[in-house]
């Protein structure tokens, strides 16, 4: 089971509570432009603590700076990224909250598709039933997102989706 987790800052403390199969993903969208020197201060700190590190919505950087992938948000609908080369391990994730997205997605060419909102009731919402009509849709590895929590972590099991993404579930 993954586990990814979402950080918009350098905090060494929630890192170090995360095991082996935590995924760190970078993203800043309160800056315009990507912090190099933060970025290469958690590559270095994941590393040291085996974990893996993927950046958020700028593929090219991510290549650039040997990251272990890219995460593309579901706003991001560009195709730039197919014409880079990446190393064979280069996981390319992203989400999607419809059908039209999931489609959009698959053409990205991404290996983890982000499904959300599971339980946190905002305005990309699906439920459990929706979720998996959606999930069965595809043929990518399905990644549950959105209001996961200590106390509904078992839910999961019913939707034959062990890998998860958030924030408060790591905090």
């Amino acid at each position: 089971m993954n586990k990814y987790y979402f950080i918009n800052s350098f905090d060494t403390n929630n890192i170090n509570k995360q095991d082996k199969h935590t995924i760190i993903i970078y993203r800043n969208y309160l800056s315009k432009k990507n912090n190099l020197d933060i970025i290469q201060k958690i590559k270095n700190y994941c590393k040291k603590k085996n974990l893996k590190f993927y950046l958020s919505n700028n593929v090219k950087l991510a290549i650039k700076l040997d990251l272990d992938g890219v995460y593309i948000p579901s706003f991001n609908s560009s195709f730039k990224h197919l014409n880079y080369n990446f190393k064979k391990k280069f996981v390319i994730a992203g989400s999607a909250h419809n059908l039209k997205e999931i489609k959009i997605k698959e053409k990205q060419m991404v290996k983890k598709l982000f499904l959300s909102s599971l339980f946190k009731k905002n305005n990309n919402y699906l439920g459990i039933n929706k979720f998996k009509l959606l999930a069965k849709l595809t043929k990518k590895d399905v990644v549950v997102l959105g209001g996961i929590s200590k106390n509904n972590i078992n839910k999961l099991k019913i939707l034959n989706s062990l890998s998860f993404a958030g924030i408060s579930y790591f905090e």
